[in-house]
């Protein structure tokens, strides 16, 4: 018995979706990861412009939002396939503004698994391990 026409697109379409998806994850998130500085997480404030926005920046906050999205529902779609679900979950997050966005930061990046991958592949590039919040550099999940 042979699948229905549309069953067989959905799957390639998957297949695809899943292949870029590790691709782009590949590329993009140990690029990231080796532009942040070391104490990015364990800052207690992060630094906003009190200057008004012009119609440019707000385009291009509104775009990197947008990315960022993205970056979210293709982190939620390699939890369940093939890839790095958590860490492109995370690079969606630190693209967005939203209320709330370093405390989760700092949720995602302290859970262990996350925060040994991340320092993995930090150590690679001959970079410092990142610093979590709340901790000074001794007291940090994998050390």
């Amino acid at each position: 018995m042979e699948a229905p026409q549309w069953l067989s697109q959905v799957v390639f379409a998957a297949t695809v979706l899943s292949v870029g998806t590790a691709i782009v994850a590949l590329v993009a998130v140990p690029w990231v990861v080796r532009k942040l500085p070391a104490d990015y997480f364990a800052r207690p404030h992060r630094r906003h412009s009190q200057r008004t926005r012009g119609v440019a920046e707000h385009l291009v906050v509104g775009v990197k939002n947008l990315i960022g999205a993205l970056f979210v529902l293709l982190g939620i779609v390699l939890l369940f396939m093939p890839g790095q679900g958590l860490l492109t979950l995370l690079v969606g997050v630190m693209l967005m503004n939203f209320p709330g966005k370093y405390r989760l930061e700092g949720y995602i990046v302290s859970q262990s698994g996350v925060y040994g991958a991340l320092n993995w592949m930090r150590r690679k590039q001959n970079l410092p391990d990142f610093i979590l919040p709340g901790s000074d550099d001794t007291d940090a999940p994998g050390k």
